[in-house]
């Protein structure tokens, strides 16, 4: 066990849940993450579970318990409506309101929509080598890995409605029961009122809607199943859940699943509730209306590196999840990864990166940001990397491509993310008489000037000039080159693109626009 003060999150958590451990007996820690498997796993399930994996290594760091995380598919659900992206939707519409496992797979290649569903899933985790087990609710429910939990709901029935029925709207009220029983005939998981308890059976008496008659279901061997929020609370009962986090539209949810789990005789997990994502708008962005960013949308745009330090700062605040989101955290990236190395190891783990699988050794020069290869892209029309590189061999001699392969896959990074977001915004416009003024002395000043100016200077420079012709704001002048120049809004710090760029070339822009 290691004494590790830091205050990044991960280790708050990780020190939370090992108060869990004092006076235990248990010599594993319960990691905890659920799945729906309706649709196809999304942004929001990659970040879920990365989280917790972050939490699990700082556990880790602290703690001689070992650890496991359970990846729980949800696959009993009844499927209520038909999703927009599959074929075969008659298929699937037929076949409305079963447990997905019981729904033939509409893309033909499982023998379900829940198999096909969760080997996406498993696809998708072990895509970023994510270390889990993986559990069907299915299993657990046909094969009696739940019938401890199931019996202690049945043996708590009344105290457990008690808890339920007062958070539910009249006409919920008179149907609801935490056992939903599938139906004999036709396969559905049924929303029925349950009518009488056979304690000695273990069984539910209800009216089945199919037969209009009584009709009786095992609350064992997948006869029944559970509501969702009476569901997880008996799963944290039966695999002794110690630490799962949820998103903060599930915050009642949680509270009354503990509430349910404390009757049962199970014991609080610990929890951290994170924001969720908000979309370019700054409303909440949802899978089913697909206002979202997807993962692969992120990795067309920059490495994996970057979506992982987006989804580990600050998970308790709401972030906007767009395209525009990606510029700048991949710079967070670089600048992060340049100084790591140098860290010792406690400061190590004061910083993001200690908890980001980083393959790459090389360090990317402290000026070529993600936003400057952007800029360079934007005013060299780049199609692809080669004129880039050329650029930065010439800028930085001792710099090739067959030894940076993280920064050749930046470059590739902002050719994708030029040609996307910045070619179709491109928009000239034409320099006003004062503006092409300016342009004159700045193309003046850097005939004159030595090669050994650094951008700052260069800056400086160009600044004397605005204020020589009486810019009203300073930035007008910085507006006029990007808008005249670039045709583009925003740019970057000009003294450091010229340098970068070359002044040759910069004179030759600047003479094309006068």
């Amino acid at each position: 066990m290691n004494d590790v003060n830091s205050k990044l999150w991960p280790f708050k958590e990780a020190n939370r849940l090992l108060k869990r451990f004092e006076n235990s007996n248990k010599t594993s820690c319960i990691f905890q993450t659920g799945y729906g498997p309706s649709g196809l796993p999304h942004i929001g399930t990659f970040g879920e579970v990365l989280r917790t994996s972050m939490v699990i290594r700082a556990f880790k760091e602290i703690s001689d318990i070992s650890t496991k995380l359970y990846v729980f598919s949800d696959d009993m659900d009844g499927l209520r409506k038909v999703p927009d992206n599959i074929p075969n939707k008659n298929l699937v519409k037929d076949n409305l309101y079963k447990p997905l496992s019981s729904i033939p797979d509409p893309f033909e290649k499982f023998k379900s929509f829940a198999d096909h569903n969760n080997f996406k899933l498993t696809e998708f985790l072990d895509r970023f080598n994510f270390n889990y087990e993986f559990k069907s609710a299915t299993d657990f429910y046909k094969n009696g890995k739940f019938n401890l939990g199931l019996e202690a709901i049945f043996e708590n029935y009344d105290k457990i409605m008690n808890i339920i029925l007062p958070t539910l709207g009249k006409e919920r009220k008179l149907t609801y029961s935490p056992f939903l029983p599938i139906c004999k005939y036709t396969g559905r998981v049924l929303q029925v009122k349950v009518d009488e308890l056979k304690k000695k059976e273990k069984k539910i008496v209800f009216i089945n809607p199919n037969t209009e008659k009584l009709d009786e279901a095992s609350i064992f061997n997948g006869e029944c199943k559970l509501q969702w929020k009476v569901d997880w609370a008996m799963r944290w009962f039966v695999l002794g859940v110690d630490y799962e986090m949820n998103g903060k539209d599930l915050i009642e949810s949680f509270t009354l699943s503990n509430k349910i789990n404390r009757i049962i005789g199970g014991k609080t997990p610990v929890n951290l509730t994170y924001e969720l994502f908000l979309d370019e708008n700054g409303e909440k962005i949802s899978k089913s209306i697909g206002n979202g960013l997807t993962v692969d949308e992120w990795l067309k745009f920059s490495p994996k590196e970057s979506l992982e330090l987006f989804m580990f700062q600050n998970p308790q605040r709401a972030k906007r999840l767009h395209f525009d989101v990606i510029p700048k955290t991949t710079d967070e990236l670089i600048k992060f990864k340049n100084k790591y190395d140098n860290l010792s190891k406690k400061e190590k783990m004061e910083d993001p990166l200690w908890f980001i699988d980083f393959k790459f050794n090389e360090k990317i020069p402290e000026n070529l940001t993600f936003n400057m290869i952007l800029n360079l892209a934007s005013v060299c029309n780049a199609e692809s990397t080669e004129v880039l590189w050329g650029f930065v061999e010439n800028y930085y001699a001792n710099l090739k491509k067959e030894e940076h392969e993280f920064l050749d896959r930046l470059l590739e990074f902002g050719v994708e993310y030029y040609k996307s977001f910045i070619l179709p915004q491109k928009k000239y416009r034409e320099a006003t008489e004062k503006e092409k003024e300016a342009f004159k002395l700045i193309i003046n000043t850097l005939n004159a000037i030595s090669d050994d100016l650094d951008g700052e200077e260069i800056q400086t420079k160009i600044y004397d000039i605005g204020m020589k012709l009486k810019f009203e704001n300073l930035k007008d002048l910085f507006s006029a080159f990007y808008e005249v120049v670039l045709g583009q809004k925003q740019g970057p710090r000009l003294g450091s693109f010229i340098k970068f760029f070359g002044i040759d070339k910069t004179v030759k822009l600047l003479e094309s626009k006068i």
